[in-house]
């Protein structure tokens, strides 16, 4: 037990630490408030992208908060509009931030990835649905937004694919407060319904399916493997392996 519960603990410190040392050895993005907030140019303009279009982004949170987690959010539009909406949720203002930064901006210095890719009319299909969940959400008003361990811009995200299931995306591990039960459930099927899950408040968990793979969440650090895109998923550094973008 002793051997098992050294090697549990190394498996997530280990990788704290190498995130750690990158954060120190140069990775810091200097003044926040200076920070640069525009475009990374990964989406085209949208006078010249007729067709619908759905994605979630990922970067890393602000100063030394980066080391643990990334802050993420959606970006629609529909056929024929001439703008993206972009939808944020933030400890400032009105948690539900819509259009507050450039659609494809960088997170205040930090280059986004892109999680989720739907165009066309699978994405038309879907966008009033995630519009829905975004008008609907529970926690809307001032000082609903708590770091860790939720409800925070992850818990937002992740109710919006929840809601959505044929997106079959997974936030990375690194994506801090997407495990917590922001309906009060414990337990229940995964957002692709294709595995299942327990949660403790969103401070410990366990998640197993088909397209979550298996995560073990302990006080927000997620350890897990994921088989289907062959991965391993590490607190700090997040997911190495097959790239998920779906």
């Amino acid at each position: 037990m002793k051997k098992f519960v050294f090697i549990f603990l190394l498996l997530i410190l280990a990788p704290l630490s190498v995130s750690t040392a990158e954060y120190l050895g140069g990775n810091r993005r200097g003044n926040w408030q200076m920070a640069d907030r525009s475009s990374a140019g990964l989406l085209p303009k949208a006078s010249e992208h007729p067709n619908a279009l759905v994605r979630v982004f990922a970067a890393r949170t602000v100063r030394w908060r980066g080391i643990f987690a990334v802050h993420t959010w959606i970006v629609v539009k529909e056929r024929g509009a001439s703008r993206y909406s972009r939808y944020d949720y933030t400890a400032w203002g009105e948690p539900i931030r819509v259009d507050g930064f450039a659609a494809d901006g960088r997170w205040f210095g930090a280059l986004p990835e892109t999680l989720v890719s739907v165009d066309g009319e699978e994405a038309e299909r879907l966008i009033p649905r995630i519009q829905a969940v975004i008008e609907s959400y529970e926690y809307r008003a001032y000082g609903d937004y708590i770091p860790w361990p939720g409800p925070n811009s992850n818990t937002f995200v992740q109710a919006v694919l929840n809601a959505v299931p044929e997106l079959k995306a997974v936030l990375p591990p690194t994506a801090i407060g997407k495990d917590y039960p922001y309906h009060g459930e414990w337990w229940g099927l995964t957002p692709s319904r294709t595995g299942v899950f327990v949660s403790l408040g969103g401070y410990l968990g366990l998640t197993v399916g088909w397209v979550e793979g298996l995560e073990l969440n302990f006080f927000g650090a997620v350890l897990g493997l994921d088989i289907r895109r062959p991965a391993l998923k590490l607190p700090g550094l997040g997911r190495l392996g097959v790239l998920q973008i779906q």
